[in-house]
């Protein structure tokens, strides 16, 4: 299985989310997962990528060209994807995925996890999307999609579309577990 993993840049965070971050990179290694990510060398996306390729695990990052020139890819990932620009980048990398996973992040990393819930949505992707829920960061959009359903802007049935796991090990389980959604999103896609 291959994993595409969305996360935080930033270096600045609570040391909880970078525990997590290593703990997940070493259990997606121990487990045979592949992972494509964004190919940053700082931040969550950095750890991650540490923790996989300290443990032998099998790791390709994707990059725009205009990050990539600016330095900002992880100079030991070998397999590294330069795109033309973030477009690219996000459709290389769900093309390529059979999961999402979503560590917390900026806006970039909400951006890129509620476009593969909208792909899951419309059965333009199929895999699980799995929220890595650390220290509780993702409650306020859980509480948001919630809403939605709430509010007829989304159906019940579209809860099902992402599983939300509060620790390293759960998104593995999650991952493990899935046994997909529905054949045919589309038939409920339009409320």
């Amino acid at each position: 299985m291959t994993v595409c993993v969305f996360a935080a840049s930033s270096s600045r965070i609570d040391a909880g989310y970078v525990e997590a971050a290593s703990l997940l990179g070493t259990l997606f290694a121990r487990s045979g997962i592949n992972v494509i990510y964004g190919g940053g060398g700082i931040g969550l996306m950095g750890v991650l990528a540490d923790a996989v390729m300290q443990h032998g695990g099998s790791i390709t990052g994707v990059i725009p060209a205009f990050m990539n020139d600016e330095g900002w890819g992880h100079p030991s990932v070998s397999d590294m994807i330069v795109t033309s620009d973030m477009g690219e980048r996000k459709r290389n990398m769900f093309a390529r995925a059979g999961a999402v996973v979503a560590l917390p992040g900026g806006i970039g990393t909400l951006e890129e996890l509620t476009e593969a819930i909208t792909l899951k949505q419309l059965g333009l992707f199929h895999g699980p999307v799995v929220m890595l829920n650390t220290l509780g960061f993702y409650n306020p959009l859980i509480g948001m999609l919630d809403q939605m359903i709430r509010g007829n802007f989304m159906r019940s049935e579209h809860k099902n579309m992402w599983t939300v796991a509060e620790t390293p090990e759960e998104v593995i389980t999650a991952l493990s577990n899935d046994r997909g959604w529905i054949d045919d999103p589309r038939k409920i896609a339009r409320i």
